[in-house]
């Protein structure tokens, strides 16, 4: 199994990004699907996630409201959509993917980073 995260760069406070996360190697629409952050010093953090089927979602508090998760399970590719991006958010973001019957992330990609300025 493969993942590859992309779509990570610099921005201004206020900002928009648009990551992507290419799955091959696997049934993508057998996998839930989530996008990690580690901040510097801080531990990963699941702020987003995603069932196989794509229809249900979940988003950590820190998040709703300006993040957005969607896949289109026909190009084996996941979507973090980040508005009103703020300094807090900076870090490296990290796609992860389970089988639906399991609780925790079994395949992880390589982190792509992101950096808001203030």
């Amino acid at each position: 199994v493969q993942l590859q995260a992309s779509g990570g760069g610099l921005v201004q406070a206020g900002g928009s990004l648009k990551l992507s996360c290419l799955a091959s190697r696997l049934t993508f629409s057998n996998y839930d699907m989530g996008w990690f952050r580690q901040g510097s010093g801080k531990d990963h953090e699941l702020i987003a996630a995603i069932t196989g089927d794509g229809g249900a979602a979940t988003l950590a508090d820190s998040v709703k409201g300006r993040f957005t998760i969607s896949r289109d399970n026909a190009e084996n590719t996941v979507y973090l959509q980040m508005n009103t991006l703020k300094p807090e958010d900076t870090g490296v973001y990290y796609c992860a993917a389970k089988p639906s019957t399991r609780t925790s992330y079994l395949y992880w990609g390589q982190g792509t980073q992101v950096t808001v300025s203030s």
